[in-house]
């Protein structure tokens, strides 16, 4: 099978390594990809937001299904136009994606499909936004309607600061802040059925012990041993399978990876947010963990076949960290050299931004690698994962050395 992956970052680089290891898998082309992903597939310089030129590069190479990963196409309808030229697409269409691009629209369908949430009010003018402060009260949780590139949420104290955040975005969501330890569990659907993937969890603080500014992410680990037995099957009841069905009696099915940010507070589950596509650094864990074929998944699920199919995964455990470069999140420094690269066992090296510069191998974003450690269990996998990011050198660049680390100790605990 002919298979196009639109995207450049780590979450792409962990579902090239997933395409190519499925035997159906012939050839894998991505665009634009980063120096890592063109290891395992052909690079084409296309950018993703031009929805013409991806169309017209996955009509020319008769490519048979189309994995979209960002968001930014999803939003812009490119799912829309690959299917009206009869190419199977993983990803949700236009009107779909807006549980992603719209903060409001997906907490009108959670309303409507009866599922768990924060208590939010959407706002325009100032007035709104400080009565909506004054409703919930800090800690605030003041979210930008649209998309946003991963800035658009901030979660303060400061009344202040959350005023000149909502102030600054043209509608606003406001909500109540939701306590208790968050998780991140993905569903895959054809429109009709969804599969719960396992959960993982991500750090959203550029510093130990979740201090520091927020960021996209900055590290991950899968399986959670200290989440509730029942919280992929309360999941799929509660939220997967009715965002499911009501995205279906709207008549805009999801079709693609619905990722739930879920919190576990006192009162129950409830959704802090959904993505209308793979997590980026929680997908680094969970491809590696996976047993069954990617490929063939991603098909099924985009030709509307996923009746009667069940997830297979890995025994043992997965811990991704991220390097992050000098300056990350607020001013990132680019055009750092690279090197040291490690190559060890049941360690995998994923791309996010980099780019090749006068024969060198250099930083050209925030987030530049993620490095994923596999192991029997955490702390197997976080050593693997620290030994080997401790070798990479990029002057400046840092790492948090605490992902997993509760986790690990309260697993040796059990």
């Amino acid at each position: 099978m002919k298979i196009l992956l639109v995207g450049s970052g780590g979450r792409e680089h962990a579902l090239a390594l997933g395409l190519t290891a499925d035997p159906i898998t012939t050839e894998l082309h991505c665009a634009p990809g980063n120096p890592g992903i063109a290891e395992i597939a052909t690079l084409h310089q296309v950018a993703v937001d031009d929805n013409a030129g991806l169309v017209a590069l996955a009509k020319r190479l008769s490519i048979e299904l189309v994995v979209i990963g960002p968001e930014l196409p999803l939003v812009n309808g490119l799912a829309d136009l690959l299917r009206e030229q009869g190419i199977a697409t993983f990803g949700p269409s236009q009107a779909a994606a807006q549980l992603e691009g719209s903060k409001d629209f997906a907490k009108k369908v959670m309303s409507d499909a009866g599922v768990p949430t924060a208590r939010s009010r959407t706002c325009q003018t100032q007035n709104e936004i400080e009565k909506a402060l004054d409703l919930f009260g800090a800690p605030y949780v003041v979210k930008d309607d649209g998309l946003a590139a991963g800035k658009g949420v901030v979660v303060t104290s400061d009344r202040t600061e959350a005023l000149s955040h909502a102030l600054q975005c043209k509608r606003v969501v406001i909500e109540e802040f939701l306590n208790g330890p968050e998780i991140s569990l993905f569903g895959i659907s054809d429109g009709r059925n969804v599969i719960p993937m396992q959960p993982a969890q991500d750090f959203k603080r550029a510093y130990n012990n979740d201090e520091g500014p927020n960021t996209g992410g900055m590290g991950a680990y899968s399986p959670l041993p200290w989440a509730p037995d029942d919280i992929v099957d309360d999941t799929y009841t509660q939220v997967l399978a009715p965002v499911i069905a009501e995205m279906a009696a709207r008549g805009t099915p999801f079709v693609g990876l619905l990722y739930a940010g879920l919190a576990l507070t006192d009162h129950g589950l409830r959704v802090i947010e959904f993505n209308a596509r793979f997590g980026d650094p929680e997908t680094q864990v969970l491809i590696p963990l996976l047993k069954t074929p990617l490929a063939s998944l991603l098909y099924k699920a985009a030709t509307n076949s996923l009746d009667d199919v069940a997830l297979q995964w890995r025994d043992g455990a997965a811990v991704t960290v991220v390097l992050a470069a000098k300056g990350y999140p607020t001013s990132p420094e680019t055009g750092g050299v690279i090197s040291h690269i490690p190559t060890m066992q049941e360690v995998q090296i994923f791309h996010s931004g980099t780019k090749n510069l006068d024969g060198a191998l250099c930083a050209s974003g925030g987030r530049v690698m993620t490095v994923t450690g596999i192991g029997e269990d955490l702390t197997e996998a976080r050593d693997r994962a620290y030994r080997a990011i401790s070798q990479v050198s990029l002057e400046g660049s840092f790492f948090r050395s605490d992902i997993a680390l509760n986790a690990s100790v309260a697993e040796k605990g059990n």
